[in-house]
């Protein structure tokens, strides 16, 4: 609590009542934002990949055991903007998740190309609905079988919490990758 004499910042109280998972997105966060890594070109930079070959993705997946994150998205939606703004794009440039999650994007209502799980053919769009998506943003995690693990995060939830969510699913697929380590 701040206090008339107190040295401590209504800043650095904030700051010390945040969990340390979320204490290190939200400094990157303002971080990126204070160091201009905002705007169109920034986001050309660390654009999510976009699935091509889930089988691929899922070979790669197994060699590093961990799970392949995958967003669920559409080019009009700005609360997958907000998604990828906020929370995946900094993940994936965090050194601390290159060891525990892959990351793509799929566009639903899409006919672009795509490989799945099993090496069939279909379309980013073909793959949303056989995965059940019918809203976005929906985050699914999968193991190296292309299994869900897990729950869908459907919608942006609570942004205050959303970060934490997807961690909580990240470390599901980091269970059910690693099955020895808990």
């Amino acid at each position: 609590m701040v206090r008339g004499g107190d040295t401590d910042s209504l800043c650095g109280q904030v700051i010390k009542g945040m969990n340390m998972r979320f204490r290190r997105a939200w400094l990157g966060g303002i971080l990126a934002w204070a160091l201009g890594a905002s705007g169109p070109l920034a986001a050309a930079d660390t654009a999510l990949p976009h699935a091509a070959d889930l089988a691929a993705d899922a070979a790669l997946a197994k060699k590093k055991r961990v799970p392949l994150l995958v967003l669920f998205s559409s080019p009009t939606c700005h609360y997958c903007e907000r998604v990828k703004a906020e929370y995946l794009r900094p993940m994936q440039q965090d050194p601390a998740f290159a060891d525990r999650v892959l990351i793509r994007e799929v566009s639903v209502g899409t006919s672009t190309p795509l490989v799945d799980f099993s090496g069939a053919k279909t379309t980013e769009g073909g793959f949303a609905s056989a995965s059940g998506v019918f809203m976005v943003p929906t985050v699914k995690i999968f193991d190296a079988r292309g299994a869900a693990v897990g729950e869908a995060l459907v919608g942006l939830l609570s942004p205050d919490f959303y970060y934490g969510y997807l961690v909580d699913a990240i470390d599901a697929g980091l269970r059910a990758m690693r099955p020895s380590q808990k």
